[in-house]
């Protein structure tokens, strides 16, 4: 479904070029929850930022459903990521003059969709995620974990084929935490959408389908 090949990323620096990722190879299918683990620095947001072509690799090659997506026009980038790739950061990065249910409703809007049919689709997700209570409630009156529970209903409101998310639960409690990965899980399973995940959790990584390590500028599946 996703596939990424010899993928090579570089950035100028007064030392000269430092390579960030080199020949990195990466195969995801639909469904797949995958978490990929590294030392700070090691270039794992790169790596997220160019699959979700908000960042241009130096070499390689991406794919999604066969079709080379690097070499998209911006239209059409902008098109694919609307349509097929959701986001998840670790700050939940809501709109504060939106209530929960309009932020989770704006991806839909933006592809087009009505009103109605958009708030009928961000009210469902909202009840999956515990949070239909919440749902007229701005950021700013929400605890973080019902933020950040909000941002995962947006990413997968327009059932996108993968979801990209960047420490998603690293600004929350462990317990907390542990209910937002839980529920994303839980989700983005039954919707059949292929995650991505950054993360410094051992635990969560090894709840994962498939747990990759970025060392040494290169991507490697481990087993525990």
């Amino acid at each position: 479904m996703f596939s990424v090949h010899k993928l090579c990323k570089s950035f100028p620096s007064p030392q000269g070029e430092l390579e960030v990722l080199k020949d990195v190879n990466l195969e995801v299918s639909k469904g797949d929850f995958i978490a990929i683990i590294g030392e700070s620095g090691s270039g794992k947001s790169t790596l997220l930022q160019i699959l979700g072509t908000l960042d241009k690799a130096d070499s390689g090659k991406i794919l999604l459903d066969q079709i080379e997506i690097q070499n998209l026009h911006e239209k059409d980038l902008a098109k694919l990521r609307s349509q097929h790739i959701g986001f998840i950061y670790q700050s939940h990065h809501l709109i504060p003059e939106l209530t929960a249910l309009e932020n989770v409703m704006l991806p839909l809007l933006i592809q087009g969709k009505n009103k109605h049919y958009a708030g009928q689709h961000a009210e469902q997700l909202l009840k999956q995620l515990g949070l239909f209570d919440r749902a007229q409630h701005t950021p700013a009156h929400l605890s973080g974990g019902e933020a950040q529970r909000v941002a995962v209903a947006r990413a997968v409101i327009t059932k996108p084929k993968l979801v990209l998310a960047d420490e998603p639960t690293g600004n929350l409690d462990e317990t907390t935490a542990m209910t937002v990965f839980s529920m994303m899980r839980e989700l983005c399973k039954s919707q059949n959408v292929a995650v991505l995940m950054v993360t410094h959790s051992q635990s969560f990584a090894k709840a994962c389908d498939k747990v990759y390590a970025l060392k040494k500028n290169t991507l490697s599946q481990l087993t525990f």
